[in-house]
């Protein structure tokens, strides 16, 4: 160990909004809406408010393979929470998503709009409204909702753990960052076992455990989160590889990793989205170029 500071915890945990690394601002140890802020509604059935990150991915590619199967009551408004600038503490906001993380979703096409918050809970969602990407066969179905599952309790430590002590923290913990990689490479090695006998994570069939999973498993393997896959030595999880190459070359999951998007190179952010010619027309580079 690297690391020869000793820390007592106090008998009362206070909390210091100085501390934290780089995203310190976006977390507090308290609930509720701090300002009032109303969100704005477009003329679509479903409201999506949302960032580009892997748990605002999993449902924009969701609605994006859902119109590309043809179900026209997917189609959506996609407006950018900006986490950095606190509009998840809106009041209209908190209002949908108490837990004040993105994504959130409201559903107009019922008599009484329906929220939806946590992202697992929103592809479930939107799986049974459409019938589509969940299996109805009981076996099947509860493999994909097993393997849901298991991302949803697992990317916390890819995340929370490895993401943040690795690349976020104020400083480099070596004890930190060697738990959290041990878990990731864990997962990694579950992943890879599984893919080496299944085609998707569900069997022979594409499904929300797919759209799910590969945002942050996925992105991880091509290094398009934390650049660790050298670290972490993704390349070696081959069936992992193969199975976030043949995911990421779908069209639905290439367009729905632009909605929101507010970083990177221009022609892949579309801060908001509102039709499928938005691709085409309302890329910032589009808008940068017309303004």
């Amino acid at each position: 160990m690297s690391d020869t500071t000793t820390y007592t915890p106090p008998k009362v945990w206070t909390w210091d909004s100085e501390s934290g690394g780089r995203f310190a601002n976006i977390n507090r140890p308290i609930a509720g809406s701090t300002h009032d802020l109303t969100l704005p509604v477009g003329e679509n059935p479903l409201q999506l408010y949302s960032l580009a990150t892997p748990n605002g991915v999993k449902v924009t590619v969701m609605l994006e393979e859902l119109l590309a199967l043809g179900h026209a009551g997917a189609e959506y408004d996609a407006y950018p929470v900006r986490i950095t600038e606190g509009d998840q503490f809106g009041s209209d906001f908190v209002a949908i998503n108490p837990n004040s993380k993105i994504p959130a979703l409201l559903d107009r096409s019922a008599e009484q709009a329906i929220r939806v918050f946590e992202s697992g809970s929103i592809l479930m969602y939107l799986a049974e409204k459409f019938d589509a990407l969940l299996p109805s066969d009981t076996q099947k179905r509860t493999e994909v909702l097993s393997w849901l599952f298991w991302q949803m309790g697992s990317a916390p430590y890819l995340g929370g753990g490895f993401g943040h002590f690795y690349a976020y923290a104020p400083e480099k913990i070596e004890y930190c960052i060697n738990r959290f990689s041990m878990e990731v490479k864990r997962q990694l090695d579950v992943l890879d076992r599984h893919l080496a006998d299944n085609e998707y994570m569900g069997g022979d069939d594409y499904s929300i455990a797919d759209i799910a999973i590969w945002p942050w498993y996925g992105a991880l393997a091509a290094n398009k989160v934390y650049e660790a896959a050298e670290f972490l030595q993704t390349q070696s999880y081959e069936n992992v590889m193969r199975w976030t190459e043949q995911v990421g070359s779908r069209d639905a999951v290439k367009r729905g990793q632009m909605v929101n998007r507010t970083w990177g190179p221009l022609e892949g952010q579309l801060h908001e989205r509102h039709a499928a010619s938005d691709f085409e027309n309302r890329t910032q580079d589009k808008l940068e170029d017309t303004a």
